[in-house]
């Protein structure tokens, strides 16, 4: 059963992936990258996670536009994919890239 979530993980990070560029009228949402998707056990639940290059208050807006959106994108995905039942997409930020980030500047001002 864990090689079919991950299987499934997959296809719909890449699906969420190409939706964001391709389908939607918000050009906020083409910039945003899917790092991730996390199904629950049952299929129901998909939690993706996600970045955005931007400040504070972009990440914000992103946030937003996506949880506006979550709906359509939820019936694009379900014409795309072939499950029984379309998972509920959660959106959550992904900080990972940001702390990636903020140690490689620490490692850089180590250096000087």
């Amino acid at each position: 059963m864990a090689y079919r979530i991950e299987r499934v993980e997959k296809i719909i990070e890449r699906e969420l992936a190409n939706i964001l560029f391709d389908s939607t009228n918000n050009n906020k949402l083409k910039y945003v990258s899917i790092t991730k998707v996390s199904l629950t056990n049952d299929l129901s639940i998909a939690t993706v996670y996600y970045t955005v290059l931007g400040n504070l208050g972009e990440i914000e807006s992103t946030k937003e536009d996506l949880e506006k959106s979550k709906g359509y994108l939820r019936s694009i995905l379900a014409k795309r994919i072939d499950l029984r039942k379309t998972p509920e997409l959660r959106f959550k930020y992904d900080e990972s890239l940001a702390y990636g980030n903020h140690i490689n500047e620490i490692l850089e001002n180590l250096k000087k």
